[in-house]
């Protein structure tokens, strides 16, 4: 293994500021193009527009980013190598480690869940520390290892999905749940476990993007004529969503990113569209994950099936309301009120302006964190099944309605993620005065229909700047 230079690395000797003179950023969630301010360790630079954290600059990235990702793989090395949960119930016991909480499902007949539920909590999260380290271990050597920019790429998508935090919150609901009837034991794999899920979140928080993809492939100037102040789809321009460089568009919207090589679009192509598919079939789901029940429960031969609704009623006659005000929030509240949310905010993008587009898309971002949360239910049920089998004894196996209810969360977050919230902040069409047209046109016949030319370019063009074609 190559050995790592005496002097510090060209990640700290050289900040983005110190090279590339009034760089500009174009909003993600405004489209507003603003010149980003010299930053030192710890500061942030906002949209000034919306309010959207644009850079956030850390002291040392490189090095932060590399002993949080080290230390979080060895948690999750220790996650998997000890005993998770036992427990005991008249002489009966059981216990597991923590991929059995996936493994398990499959004997169910669940192997979708079950690779949902792997890939959440110990898959994506080890690729996403993996390509960390690569990373950061490239930028430390001043000599980008091989594959850097396709890694880089890929670290935000990942992202959303890695939920090791939710499933601790499951994790300590299900104990709940069972704390009453039996005698629980947590192993050392859980608390290892709590730290992973710790240092994972904090080593999402400590990538410093801009300074990443400065140090990868440095700061290619702005398209000459880039106007500050204004948006950026009018003037043929669009942000790159990865790296965040400003790019020029051709005449149909579309380019690649010159630094990352990402696709880019003025806006998302067919948003509200795909939004509102998703958001139908994701309202179709939530039936079948409401009726039917989610986890069966076997007690001394008697069989006890259990909906959502139905297990925070169980909770709340056995006194437990806190944890039955968390089921109900993240498995009834959270998915209704994002697809109501969403759904409304498809409806009022074309009677937005720049008024209510800054309440409108705090709305987004709420409904975007909190999407993921509702995993809660899917991760109590994957833990009861694979601890609680003691036979006719006392055992949980798993209903429908798991797989319908993750089919939910999963695809609330896919209409999330295709609703550009721009579209908010783009004009609005403008209505034309039928009175105005009938009397002009009774007056002056050959005038209005010249008006009425006029008027249907300058409709026409506020359409495409609204949809990303740039004006």
């Amino acid at each position: 293994m190559p050995s790592l230079p005496t002097e510090s690395p060209r990640v700290d000797r050289t900040p983005p500021e110190s090279r590339a003179r009034r760089r500009l950023r174009a909003c993600q969630e405004c489209d507003w193009v603003v010149a980003l301010p010299p930053l030192r360790g710890g500061e942030q630079a906002d949209c000034p527009r919306c309010g959207h954290p644009l850079v956030k600059r850390h002291l040392r990235p490189a090095q932060r980013s590399m002993a949080l990702a080290l230390s979080a793989l060895l948690a999750l090395a220790m996650a998997l190598s000890f005993p998770f949960i036992s427990f005991s119930v008249g002489g009966v016991g059981n216990r597991i480690e923590l991929s059995q909480t996936a493994t398990t499902l499959i004997g169910f007949h669940q192997p979708v869940v079950a690779g949902a539920v792997i890939l959440t909590i110990i898959v994506l999260p080890g690729v996403y520390l993996l390509g960390v380290i690569w990373l950061q271990l490239g930028l430390l050597r001043d000599d980008p290892l091989p594959a850097s920019r396709a890694i880089a790429r890929s670290l935000a998508q990942l992202n959303p999905w890695m939920m090791a935090d939710v499933f601790i919150i499951g994790a300590l609901v299900s104990l709940i749940k069972v704390a009453g009837m039996a005698q629980i034991e947590l192993g050392a794999s859980f608390w290892a476990f709590c730290v992973f899920a710790l240092l994972l979140l904090i080593t999402t928080q400590s990538i410093d993007a801009d300074w990443m993809w400065f140090s990868l492939a440095g700061e290619p100037r702005a398209p000459v004529g880039t106007r500050t102040g204004e948006t950026a789809a009018p003037q043929g321009l669009a942000g790159c969503t990865t790296c965040g460089l400003i790019n020029r568009l051709d005449p149909g919207g579309r380019g690649r990113c010159r630094r990352c090589g990402d696709r880019l679009r003025s806006r998302l192509p067919h948003s509200l569209q795909r939004t509102w598919a998703l958001l139908v079939a994701a309202t179709v789901m939530y039936v079948p994950a409401n009726i039917y029940p989610i986890m069966t429960t076997t007690s001394l031969g008697h069989t006890s099936p259990s909906t959502i609704i139905g297990g925070v009623v169980e909770l709340v006659q056995m006194g437990s309301w806190p944890v039955a005000a968390v089921i109900f929030i993240a498995s009834v509240i959270v998915p209704v009120g994002k697809l109501v949310a969403l759904a409304w905010l498809c409806l009022v993008v074309s009677r937005s302006n720049e008024l209510n587009a800054a309440v409108r898309t705090r709305l987004y971002r709420l409904t975007e964190f909190i999407g993921r949360w509702s995993m809660i239910d899917i991760f109590v049920v994957a833990t009861l099944v694979a601890l609680i089998r003691a036979g006719s004894l006392m055992s949980i196996t798993p209903g429908p309605a798991a797989l319908a209810f993750g089919a939910v969360v999963v695809i609330t977050m896919l209409a999330a993620m295709t609703f550009d919230p721009r579209l908010l902040w783009d004009a609005p069409l403008p209505r034309p005065d039928k009175r105005r047209v009938r009397r002009g046109a009774v007056q002056d016949p050959q005038g209005t229909r010249q008006a009425s030319q006029g008027s249907g370019q300058d409709l026409s063009r506020t359409r495409q700047d609204s949809q990303g074609t740039p004006g």
